[in-house]
């Protein structure tokens, strides 16, 4: 499936020049980057909490690196810069929390709910941490880590799992590459935590 992005191309055409496409400032960026699931919910479809318990996707914690609209590079293993001219157009945890959510709702038999919308109980929750979104620089991939913890409704029961994609970037160093890597690899991880949610 094509995956959709909300961008326009930067300048810096080449891998081997990748320093050159990372900033540490500058002018705000002229487009914005954004996440498309694979899959979303079917229009109309009717699940009931009357034959399993709820799910609550919480937005998940994330590194200091990753509180940022902007696109980490891992450099080597002591620096960090952020991709030029490109931004998330809103933090990367909440972006990963809705394709979390869409992802889950295809995928399971699961009733889902976002943090915002249960009235009641919130049945399950999903929670976790985010530790890696970005790029690095060293292998020319783009990489999403996330560590899943799965709260049964009565509190009693807690599983955790650690979910990781990665995808190359290939030799280009523009903003699109960059972002349908990200995508690909956001999309492998939600698909894996929806088959690991709907056990």
């Amino acid at each position: 499936m094509t995956r959709r992005l909300s961008i326009l191309t930067f300048g810096a055409a080449s891998a081997l020049a990748l320093s050159a496409c990372v900033s540490l400032g500058g002018k705000p960026p002229p487009f914005l980057l954004t996440l498309e699931p694979d899959a979303a919910p079917a229009t109309g479809e009717l699940r009931s909490t009357s034959s399993r318990t709820p799910l609550t996707i919480l937005t998940p914690t994330a590194p200091q690196k990753l509180r940022t609209q902007r696109v980490p590079v891992q450099q080597d293993g002591a620096s960090i810069a952020y991709v030029k001219d490109a931004q998330w157009v809103e933090a990367p945890q909440r972006l990963f929390q809705r394709l979390l959510s869409e992802t889950i709702a295809a995928r399971s038999s699961r009733v889902v709910l976002d943090e915002g919308q249960y009235l009641a109980a919130p049945g399950d929750q999903l929670a976790g941490q985010l530790l890696d979104f970005g790029v690095d620089a060293r292998s020319q991939q783009a990489i999403v880590v996330y560590q899943a913890m799965l709260v049964s409704a009565e509190g009693k029961t807690v599983t955790q799992q650690r979910f990781e994609a990665r995808e190359p970037i290939g030799t280009a160093t523009e903003a699109k590459p960059v972002g349908e890597a990200l995508t690909r690899a956001a999309n492998r991880v939600a698909g894996e935590v929806a088959a690991w949610v709907d056990k």
